[in-house]
């Protein structure tokens, strides 16, 4: 039997993949790449733009030629798309042809729902939200030498343009032993690099009083850092309102935490990010990247930042524009707000048109690929360690301490190895440079 998955949006949604690959696996399915010879096919969907949820819509409408053609085809839909309240009702309606939907909380009932299906059950949704942790699943992952690890689920922030809170649920940590545990067992298998996941990974054990089984991300670090064999630890995402002063101390200290910080600020703007309810300001904000550049010197801050929200002004633009250059980001992923149905963010008054958000999206992206090419050029001379993961036609490719994409000459056989490259050649996006052998 075969399964054609396909995978939208966040690292989140990658390592559920990677979970439902496992599952699958126990069940005898192998995976294909071709839709037309799949006997199961699986849309892990992302809802955190209205056209990330268009676009599964557009792709689902594809799939009704293999159902035509392949009556007994079995089609579901997982992920956040999947949690939203009216998804079933919505999906009956305009794309029949699927056969059941699983939220995120449920993922381990995915090969019930299969079996379900395949027995002519009819349509399935499951939407039930649980603050149950289902430990030990199986995993298919695409790297052996690098690994996902989840430490947190669901956010509880309630940022007024964000729909997570309400398809991924209220924050809950998993208990430390047992992250400890899969991240032990993932360097058995050859991982040399882990990257820790959450919506807030900061707030890991903060709903539980970092007590007991939990304790802070901070100490969860410490803990990862003694594991044997373990080279390089990332994580993803950070809230700036929940970057304690020892967590940048245990990553200063560290001899494993890559110097890379992934800090969404969204807006340089205090009256947006009151309206944003991201509960900092810009101040605040400042005084941490400074706090944090203060002890490590040679990290590289990465940021989010969302144009055109709902009563955004050219002052607030500018506020943005302002912000980005007195950090000196060494990249952004730069958004047009889009509503989402649910959000406080979406009944807001004067809602910015279409026409401006892409002429303010390219005002941030401008002055963004300066700062880019500006902190690359500061590389050139100097030796990166980078993991190399991928090569094609006699390059291959990686991430470096602070995450740049950089490319050098090598071998096939040596992906997984990290290597210390010198930068020959700074571009926006990516370095170049010449390996110095294995680091």
């Amino acid at each position: 039997m075969r399964v054609f998955l396909t995978t939208y949006g966040c690292q989140a949604n990658e390592r559920d993949s990677e979970t439902i690959l496992g599952l699958l696996a126990q069940m005898g399915y192998e995976k294909t790449n071709e839709e037309s010879k799949a006997d199961l096919i699986l849309l892990n969907t992302c809802s955190i733009r209205d056209k990330a949820e268009q676009k599964v819509f557009s792709y689902l409408g594809t799939l009704k030629q293999y159902k035509k053609a392949k009556p007994d085809l079995v089609i579901g839909l997982c992920g956040c798309m999947a949690q939203e309240t009216d998804m079933g009702d919505l999906i009956r309606q305009r794309a029949p042809q699927v056969d059941f939907i699983l939220g995120t909380h449920r993922l381990h009932r995915l090969p019930e729902m299969i079996r379900n299906a395949l027995g002519g059950a009819g349509f399935q949704a499951d939407q039930e939200e649980t603050t149950e942790i289902v430990e030990a699943l199986p995993s298919v992952r695409p790297y052996r030498f690098k690994a996902l690890i989840n430490i947190t689920f669901g956010c509880d922030h309630f940022c007024s343009y964000c729909i997570v809170p309400y398809v991924r649920g209220r924050e809950r940590s998993r208990r430390m032993e047992d992250i400890l545990a899969e991240s032990r067992l993932r360097v058995e298998e050859g991982a040399k690099e882990l990257q820790f996941l959450g919506q807030n990974v900061n707030a890991y054990g903060k709903a539980q009083g970092h007590a007991g089984p939990y304790g802070s991300f901070a100490d969860l670090l410490v803990q990862a850092e003694k594991i044997d064999g373990l080279e390089r630890i990332r994580f993803l995402t950070s809230h700036p309102r929940d970057f304690a002063e020892d967590l940048i101390q245990v990553i200063a200290e560290s001899r494993k935490v890559a110097r890379h910080i992934h800090l969404p600020v969204q807006s340089g703007s205090n009256r947006i990010l009151r309206s944003m309810n991201r509960g900092y300001d810009r101040e605040t904000y400042l005084a941490l990247t400074e706090g944090i550049r203060r002890q490590i010197p040679d990290v590289t801050l990465t940021t989010d930042i969302i144009v055109g929200f709902p009563g955004e002004s050219d002052e607030d633009l500018q506020d943005t524009l302002d912000l980005l250059n007195q950090v000196g980001f060494g990249s952004a992923f730069t958004f047009m707000y889009s509503p989402r149905k649910g959000t406080p963010a979406a009944k807001m008054d004067k809602q910015i048109p279409l026409q401006e958000k892409r002429k303010r999206l390219q005002a941030v992206m401008e002055v963004q690929q300066a700062n880019n090419l500006r902190v690359h050029q500061s590389l050139i001379g100097k030796e990166l360690r980078v993991l190399a993961e991928n090569w094609e036609d006699g390059l291959l490719s990686g991430r470096a301490e602070g995450n740049q994409l950089t490319y050098f000459a090598g071998e096939a056989g040596e992906t997984g190895k990290f290597h210390q490259v010198r930068i020959t050649k700074a571009r926006i996006w990516t370095l170049e440079g010449e390996s110095c052998g294995h680091g």
